[in-house]
């Protein structure tokens, strides 16, 4: 092979010898006279003071490749994961309403997000193919010096975040602006510790970069306000409308938020939206011999008691059915207690936190028709 090269390298032309070129490129792959020290994790071309590397066999190039890469994110994936109690705080508040995954800031998601940005930083280092074996072995990592400098200057863009929120937090008089400003350092701040630990991980002394707050107190000043200065009110009415209003009590409860319900006497924490819904079912006449057929309807609206402005309406409908009258109108229930209760607690908790805007009145059709036709069911 070398003499070959040597004979090509003499006669070629400059196009030529690019050629070769790419072809050495490839070389590490075609197998070297011994084992390089790197598969037994030692090398002192890449030292583990200056290189966080891992290391990726398989039967062919790029399942060797993949598994390297593997190799260094499952390093920040265990560390991550080691770290995570000090987040439990918000984490398990944020995984109440396992239902809506899309908007959550669990643990899979914040290793995601961040093993993502520092495999950015990794690159493949050296290759080399067992002949007899028959494997392929690649080796990736990261300059640890490199990695470093561009962790800490996200670790400080995200500090300048997290302090302008939590300062917005504590000089406004806007009741909503405060609690969506804690919520939103509370979030960056997770994020935050999660890159700190990327950071001791990168840094071959272990160490990291303190922050000036802690998650667990940030989560408890957003609920200690929650819970005494922004109160929620249900009024929920028509058929089966108690069991309808006790799941979407349970809904806000779950998301962190202080409810009174239809009737109860009212409480010390200041009432800052009122929803109020309504509830209808109705037997329907469908040619099925073996079941019954209740269609249900609801509709409701988020108004703001201070201005009485509704600020967002939802509005659901359906039918289900089953061998008798009284159980489909249980299954009924069920229903709207799931998709209806749930998603509106959802909806209401999205737009307090800031995340996303409540459905309009105009954007949200009534769900229930003025006539039915038929006799409502009772409660």
């Amino acid at each position: 092979m070398r003499s070959w090269l040597t004979f090509l390298m003499k006669r070629s032309s400059g196009a030529g010898l690019a050629i070769v070129l790419v072809l050495c490129a490839g070389c590490g792959w075609m197998g070297g006279p011994a084992r390089p020290a790197w598969i037994d994790g030692n090398s002192a071309q890449y030292p583990a003071s200056q290189y966080l590397v891992g290391v990726g066999q398989a039967d062919s190039r790029p399942q060797a490749t993949e598994q390297a890469y593997a190799a260094v994110s499952r390093i920040f994936k265990a560390e991550i994961t080691a770290q995570a109690k000090d987040w439990e705080s918000y984490l398990v508040v944020e995984s109440r309403g396992q239902t809506n995954t899309e908007r959550r800031l669990t643990l899979d998601n914040v290793t995601r997000v961040t093993t993502d940005k520092v495999l950015e930083n990794v690159q493949i280092l050296d290759t080399w193919f067992d002949q007899k074996a028959r494997q392929y072995y690649a080796l990736a990592g990261m300059n640890r010096a490199q990695a470093e400098s561009a962790m800490v200057e996200r670790l400080a863009e995200l500090d300048r975040t997290i302090q302008t929120q939590v300062t917005e937090a504590s000089h406004t008089q806007d009741k909503l602006s405060r609690v969506r400003n804690l919520k939103r350092a509370a979030k960056n701040l997770v994020l935050r510790e999660a890159y700190n630990t990327d950071l001791r991980t990168i840094r071959s002394t272990g160490q990291g970069s303190p922050a000036a707050y802690r998650v667990a107190e940030l989560t408890a000043e957003l609920e200690q306000f929650l819970s005494t200065q922004y109160g929620m009110a249900v009024e929920v009415s028509g058929e089966q409308a108690e069991p309808l209003e006790r799941a979407l009590i349970e809904g806000l409860a779950q998301e962190g938020f202080s409810v009174a319900g239809h009737g109860a006497a009212s409480g010390t924490t200041p009432v800052e939206l009122l929803i109020k819904g309504t509830v209808r079912l109705w037997p329907i006449e469908v040619h099925d011999p073996h079941f019954r057929y209740v269609r249900w309807c609801t509709d409701a609206v988020i108004e703001e008691t201070a201005t009485h402005r509704v600020i967002g309406a939802v509005s659901r409908g359906g039918k289900e059915g089953h061998v008798t009258e009284r159980e489909a109108t249980a299954k009924a229930v069920r229903v709207m207690q799931q998709e209806f209760s749930a998603e509106l607690a959802r909806s209401v908790a999205a737009h307090v936190y800031g995340e996303t805007d409540l459905p309009v009145a105009a954007a949200a059709p009534s769900g229930c028709p003025k006539e039915t036709g038929a006799s409502p069911l009772g409660r």
